[in-house]
């Protein structure tokens, strides 16, 4: 199969800490294997993003009450916890890239960027929870920088039904990203 070189599909906070204790975050797993199966045979790079905190704190502002929250929280989000990794489910293989990201943003303070610019990336499907925080911030950024964005809907989840949907039908495409199902996207190739 010819590679999409010029594509990228983000998986986002999939980390076995995060579906064990947040059960909204549990709906994306079965579109999001079908996603990922389907890009690693098409040549598309899957990336893999990640919450992790030093168990230190020192990449916690306390100026920064949401993530001094998910630190003071335990270990759910602290490095080396293995409550960081990615679900079993999802297991990254060697072709694919783990972004270690320390807020909400994959691009804030990560090699995320050099990724995808490496591989001539312009296009990037994001996917993952929570759709008001990793997802938004994500999406924000990338249009900023100039990716064509698309969101997969039914690859993403937030523990506000009601905040997912109306991201979805009225502020992504908004902002001038395309809003639709990972069948949908599948189709198009």
């Amino acid at each position: 199969m010819t590679g999409r070189t010029d594509t990228a599909l983000i998986i986002g906070d999939m980390q076995t800490g995060i579906l064990a204790n947040y059960a909204f975050s549990r709906a994306p797993v079965p579109p999001m294997r079908s996603l990922v199966h389907a890009a690693r045979a098409h040549g598309i790079l899957v990336v893999f993003v990640r919450t992790e905190l030093r168990a230190s704190g020192a990449d916690v502002s306390e100026n920064n009450t949401l993530f001094t929250a998910f630190h003071q929280a335990g270990p759910l989000f602290h490095e080396g916890s293995g409550e960081t990794d990615i679900i079993p489910q999802l297991a990254p293989q060697p072709e694919d890239v783990v972004i270690t990201k320390r807020r909400t943003s994959a691009f804030a303070g990560t090699e995320l960027e050099l990724v995808l610019r490496a591989h001539h990336v312009e296009s990037i499907a994001l996917t993952g929870v929570a759709t008001s925080a990793m997802v938004a911030g994500t999406l924000y950024d990338a249009l900023d920088r100039d990716y064509r964005a698309t969101v997969l809907s039914d690859a993403c989840a937030d523990a506000e039904a009601d905040v997912h949907d109306f991201l979805m039908a009225r502020i992504f495409p908004g902002r001038g990203a395309r809003v639709m199902t990972g069948e949908s996207w599948l189709s198009e190739w």
